[in-house]
Formats: C-alpha cells, sequence, structure tokens
C-alpha cells in the first residue's frame, strides 16, 4: 500500500519561512513526478511545485516562483518544500501527491495523495 505522510506546517507570520516534507512508503520514486498542491477553505487545489524523477526539472506556478523550492531525496523517498517569504495568501492544507498519470505537471491528476498538512501565515 502506498502512502505518503506530509509533515512541517504550522502557523507563522507573513516572511517568515517553513519547510514541508513528504516521506513515500510503498513504491520506490526513483522514476515518478513528485508534487505539492495546496488548498485554501473554498477553493479548488491548486498546483505548486513539481519536480522530474531525477531532480533536474522543477516546475512553479508564478504566484510562489522565487518562494518556494522543491527537492527530492530517493534514497529516502522524500519529497520537501522550502518555503520562503511567506503571504497570507499562501495560506492552505499543503498536499503532496506522486506518480503523474498524465503530461500536465499541474494538473491533480497524480495517482497518490497525502492527508496533508496546514499551513497558516498570520499577516
Amino acid at each position: 500500500q502506498v502512502q505518503l505522510v506530509e509533515s512541517g506546517g504550522g502557523l507563522v507570520q507573513a516572511g517568515d519561512s517553513l519547510r514541508l516534507s513528504c516521506v513515500v512508503s510503498g513504491r520506490t520514486i526513483t522514476t515518478t513526478t513528485m508534487a505539492w498542491f495546496r488548498q485554501a477553505p473554498g477553493k479548488e487545489r491548486e498546483f505548486v511545485a513539481a519536480i522530474d524523477w531525477n531532480g533536474l526539472n522543477t516546475y512553479y506556478p508564478d504566484s510562489v516562483k522565487g518562494r518556494f523550492t522543491i527537492s527530492r531525496d530517493n534514497v529516502k523517498k522524500t519529497a520537501s518544500l522550502q518555503m520562503n517569504s511567506l503571504k497570507s495568501e499562501d495560506t492552505a492544507i499543503y498536499y503532496c501527491a506522486c506518480d503523474r498519470l498524465d503530461q500536465d505537471y499541474s494538473s491533480t491528476n497524480y495517482a497518490y495523495w497525502g492527508q496533508g498538512t496546514q499551513v497558516t501565515v498570520s499577516s
């Protein structure tokens, strides 16, 4: 059974940093895209970051580009999201996902998801 477990969320002030982690069990991740999404109350789940299987290519929407950095460790089967210069609009539940099912990194069409970790940024 494949499981993804996120950690590292919390309550911070605007301008602070947080680092989220995602640990995968039940499969290797050496051939799969890893991604982060977020969902704020009353909004649809939105793409935050993705990284190719070998870590050479990363993808971000304009809303987080330059502030967020995704990374991975295929040996430890982990993916991380370093979030700097946090804003109140970054407040959401953050989800880790793996096993992209189509060509669009930003689509929510991933096979496996974690339960999410809450990030709250106070202004």
